[in-house]
C-alpha cells in the first residue's frame, strides 16, 4: 500500500548531526548548493524572506485571488523548504540527468542514480476526469522520493511541491536528457497545465494539441461542483435542532494525540476556543454543528475548517475528539483525520 508521508524526511533531517557531523541545512548548503553553484538557494524562511526577489503567495479567498500569509516550515525544512529559482533548480537538473555528475566530480553514483530512479512502490492509477482523460498513465510508481509515470511514450521522472499560496512542479525526461522546472505563487493547476504543454512541443506531441490550461480550469471546475454538491447535503442532513450532549465547560482541558502532543480546548466568552500546542495559527473557535461534532473554524486564514467531534464513555465522560477536513477540496496535508485526541488527566 502507498501513502504519501513528509515525517520520515523529518526524522532524516534529524539525524544528519550524528551520521554528518552537521546541520541538514549546513549538508545541503555544502554537499549540493556549493558545488552546484546554487548560491541563490537557501533552506531557512529568514533566507526566503530576505531576498530582494521574493515571490508573494496568493490564494483564493472568499471567492477573491489574493496574498495569504506565508507558511513558516523551519521546522520541516527536509521534507520541503528549500528555497530556489529557475536557474540554480536548472543546474540541479543538469546534474540529476548526468547521472550525479557536475563539473567539479560527482554528488552520487551512477548506481545511486538509477536505484533512486527505480520504482518502489506501485501506485494506483485512478482515471482523470473528462477533460484530463489523455493523461491517463500506462504505469505509477514512487521511486525514491520521484513519482514515474510515462507520457507520450517516454518515463516521467516527477515531484510537486506546495505550501500555502505556493506550488512548483519538477519534472524530467531521463530518455530526452530534458527537465522542466515551474514555479508559480498560487495555488492552482496551472504549473500542471504547463508543464504538459512544454512537453508535447518539446517531445513532438501529434496535432491537434490538446489546451491544457482549459482543460485544467475544467477538470478544477468539476471538482468544485463536487464539493459543493457534497457540503449541500451536509448542510441539508444536519440536525440543527440537536445540542451537546454535556456542558460546554465539560469539553474543555487539555488533550494529547499521540504523534502529534498536545491541544486544549478552551470555553472562552461562552464559546469553545481549540489550540494546537505545536502549531499557532491553529487557533480555532469551535462552532456547533450538531450532537457533539462542531466545526473548527480557524483564525488564521487560509486554514481549512475541520470538523471536531467529541465521542463519551459509558459514564459521560469525554473518551476523545476526532477531526477531519470539512471541504472535500481540502489539501491532503490537512490530515486532520490521522489525529485522535484524548483527555490528559489533571490533578486535583
Amino acid at each position: 500500500a502507498y501513502a504519501y508521508d513528509n515525517v520520515l524526511y523529518i526524522v532524516t533531517g534529524e539525524i544528519f548531526p550524528a551520521v554528518a557531523a552537521q546541520s541538514w541545512d549546513d549538508f545541503v548548503k555544502n554537499r549540493i548548493f556549493t558545488p552546484l553553484g546554487m548560491s541563490e538557494s537557501g533552506t531557512t524562511t529568514a533566507f526566503f524572506t530576505s531576498s530582494r526577489n521574493a515571490a508573494t503567495p496568493h490564494a483564493v479567498d472568499d471567492g477573491k485571488l489574493q496574498p495569504v500569509p506565508l507558511d513558516s516550515v523551519d521546522n520541516i525544512s527536509p521534507a520541503g523548504g528549500i528555497a530556489s529559482n529557475v536557474t540554480d533548480l536548472a543546474r540541479w537538473l543538469v546534474c540529476r540527468l548526468d547521472s550525479g555528475r557536475y563539473a567539479g566530480g560527482r554528488l552520487f553514483s551512477e548506481r545511486q542514480a538509477r536505484e533512486m530512479w527505480s520504482g518502489q512502490t506501485i501506485l494506483p492509477i485512478p482515471d482523470p476526469p473528462p477533460p484530463l482523460a489523455a493523461l491517463r498513465a500506462s504505469f505509477a510508481e514512487y521511486a525514491l522520493g520521484w513519482r514515474l509515470r510515462d507520457y507520450q511514450g517516454r518515463k516521467i521522472v516527477s515531484h510537486t511541491g506546495g505550501l500555502a499560496g505556493m506550488s512548483s512542479q519538477i519534472t524530467l525526461v531521463p530518455a530526452e536528457k530534458l527537465g522542466l522546472v515551474i514555479l508559480t505563487n498560487s495555488e492552482s493547476d496551472l504549473m500542471a497545465a504547463l508543464t504538459y504543454r512544454l512537453l508535447d512541443d518539446l517531445l513532438g506531441a501529434p496535432r491537434p494539441r490538446a489546451d491544457w490550461v482549459a482543460a485544467f480550469a475544467q477538470a478544477a471546475q468539476i471538482a468544485r461542483a463536487s464539493a459543493d454538491s457534497t457540503l449541500k447535503v451536509a448542510r441539508a442532513g444536519r440536525d440543527s435542532t440537536s445540542q451537546p450532549s454535556l456542558p460546554l465547560a465539560r469539553y474543555a482541558g487539555p488533550y494529547r494525540d499521540e504523534l502529534y502532543g498536545e491541544a486544549s480546548v478552551a470555553l472562552e466568552n461562552g464559546r469553545l476556543v481549540l489550540r494546537f500546542g505545536r502549531s499557532p495559527a491553529f487557533v480555532g473557535d469551535l462552532e456547533h454543528w450538531q450532537y457533539d461534532t462542531f466545526i473548527a473554524r480557524w483564525r488564521t486564514k487560509h486554514l481549512e475548517d475541520a470538523y471536531v467531534t467529541f465521542a463519551l464513555t459509558a459514564d459521560g465522560f469525554i473518551d476523545r475528539f476526532q477531526m477531519a477536513a470539512v471541504s472535500p477540496l481540502a489539501d491532503f496535508s490537512f490530515d486532520y483525520q490521522d489525529l485522535l485526541f484524548r483527555p490528559v488527566a489533571t490533578s486535583r
